[in-house]
């Protein structure tokens, strides 16, 4: 796969040098299964501390693994979404390092041979900016435990008293995507992993709540001359939590490494942890490399075989994803990337979209009503709009009755509102109920002269040329119409009654 298209401007100046950032994310997802990647204890967040363990996720002497089917089948749906390739054949190494609260002091990872290789993850920015940042590749890995630093206010290491282990995370099935360093502001940063957190969530196969970490990342950060095709000197940051972390984080990290250029400093390659309340990155460690971790075959797991018919059946498993409804959206639809993230982000509002679009065959008159009182009323309510009893076809007659002006915005409000509640027919309520909008100018006249002979006051200022006062006007007649003039004929007929001499106060 090629290298993105896109040219990054350069983000900043050094000493009359100008740069740009050069960013590579390893994200780490825990899949959604019911039990743990080489063993049979529950996979679940919030249980009691040590309460989801067994021999083997604890590391005992001879406890054997046995891999998880829909874990790695989970990661195979993975590249496929992306596009990468599906190696016939794999195998799980061992990464060997010591840490509390990894019991065996080794991970069951991937090394040279992972479930997946390549492929690019595409995602559009706000400013209508299509960008594809390549993968490497996605392996799976099992987690380790959770360390928690006890003892102080604060919660942090430097001031615990005792450290505590649960357990319960480790061996829990974890997928890691590693990305090129393709990417090349913090805004972009983002954007690549909301787009994976999308397809995550549209494929099924994991949760990706930050909050509960099963979704966390690192983000290896460096600076260079803008157009050099070398890479600098990189540091990696941990301990972001959020989006909003993430967008910081390396937004402070490249401003760190361009002060630290400009007094001629040397970037030093590190693993640095992110402060969010000091707003800062920290150094904690040197930054480890491959043959660091003595990586080495498990010898308790077989390699894996991947048939031909196996991965042709997980391809039709995958489905319609996100990134393709956006695609079409924007480039079809002509929806602006923010309203087109608004209906692929929130659960069942695209497929609403869709199935009402075919029914009006206006995208955008559609999407007005979608995104505006309908999204209302799901807020006050709390109901999905795909939930209430205004379907698809329902929507489709309000939009058929505006846009042929047979309507208008009042009645169609109030429409929505009732058929939300209360479901039925809008065309046959307003046959039924003669909601029809008034569009003929003999009774709409009728309301016009009405309100000139009340609001003569207004009616003075606009003919000594206050325009403003017309729409209070126009408000008027709308009010004593009940809703059903054309607004549009209501201003015409206010401007040619009030111009006719005989009318005038």
């Amino acid at each position: 796969m090629s290298a993105p298209a896109t040219v990054a401007e350069p983000v900043l100046q050094v000493n009359g040098v100008a740069y740009e950032a050069v960013i590579g994310i390893e994200c780490h997802v825990e899949l959604k299964t019911e039990t743990k990647m080489f063993c049979g204890c529950r996979n679940l967040f919030g249980s009691e501390p040590n309460t989801n363990v067994c021999p083997v996720c604890l590391g005992y002497p001879g406890a054997l693994p046995v891999p998880n089917r829909l874990a790695v089948e989970a990661i195979v749906k993975a590249g496929l979404a992306f596009e990468a390739e599906i190696p016939a054949h794999s195998k799980f190494d061992r990464k060997n390092y010591f840490y509390p609260d990894m019991p065996k002091n080794y991970q069951i990872s991937q090394y040279d041979t992972p479930f997946t290789l390549g492929g690019a993850v595409s995602f559009w920015l706000s400013d209508g900016t299509r960008r594809e940042i390549r993968l490497t590749r996605i392996h799976l890995e099992e987690d380790t435990g959770k360390s928690i630093h006890a003892g102080s206010a604060d919660g942090r290491l430097g001031g615990s008293t005792h450290s505590l282990v649960d357990f319960n995370r480790a061996g829990v099935p974890l997928m890691e995507c590693v990305s090129e360093p393709d990417i090349r502001s913090a805004a972009e940063a983002v954007a690549y992993l909301e787009a994976l957190k999308r397809t995550f969530v549209a494929l099924d196969v994991s949760d990706v709540k930050m909050e509960e970490g099963s979704l966390r990342c690192d983000a290896n950060v460096s600076i260079r001359p803008a157009g050099s095709t070398e890479l600098g000197t990189k540091t990696e940051i941990k301990n972001m939590n959020s989006f909003r972390s993430v967008q910081r984080a390396i937004d402070h990290e490249v401003a760190r490494q361009a002060e630290a250029l400009s007094r001629g400093e040397r970037i030093v390659q590190e693993t640095r942890g992110w402060d969010e309340a000091a707003g800062t990155t920290i150094v904690q460690r040197s930054k480890e490399e491959a043959h660091d971790y003595r990586y080495f075959p498990d010898p308790d797991l077989v390699p894996i075989e991947f048939a031909a018919a196996d991965i042709a059946q997980l391809r039709t498993e995958v489905g319609v994803l996100p990134q393709a409804r956006l695609d079409r959206l924007i480039l079809q639809n002509k929806i602006s990337v923010v309203q087109a993230h608004q209906l692929v982000d929130t659960p069942g509002l695209a497929d609403y979209f869709d199935q009402a679009i075919a029914l009006t065959g206006a995208p955008q008159a559609t999407l007005n009503f979608v995104l505006g009182e309908l999204s209302r009323l799901a807020n006050e309510s709390g109901k999905a709009v795909a939930a209430s009893l205004l379907g698809p076809q329902a929507l489709a007659e309000i939009v058929d009755l505006t846009t042929r002006g047979a309507i208008g915005s009042k009645t169609a409000k109030d429409l929505i509102e009732r058929t939300w509640s209360e479901g039925g027919s809008p065309a046959e309520i307003v046959e039924r109920e003669g909601l029809g909008q008034v569009s003929d100018a003999g009774a709409v006249d009728v309301f016009v002269r009405e309100v000139i002979a009340a609001q003569s006051e207004s009616v003075s200022n606009f003919r000594q040329g206050n325009e403003r006062v017309l729409k209070f006007l126009v408000g008027q007649v709308m009010k004593a119409s009940r809703g059903k003039a054309d607004p549009k004929l209501a201003e015409e007929r206010l401007r040619a009654l009030i111009a006719e001499h005989k009318l005038s106060p």
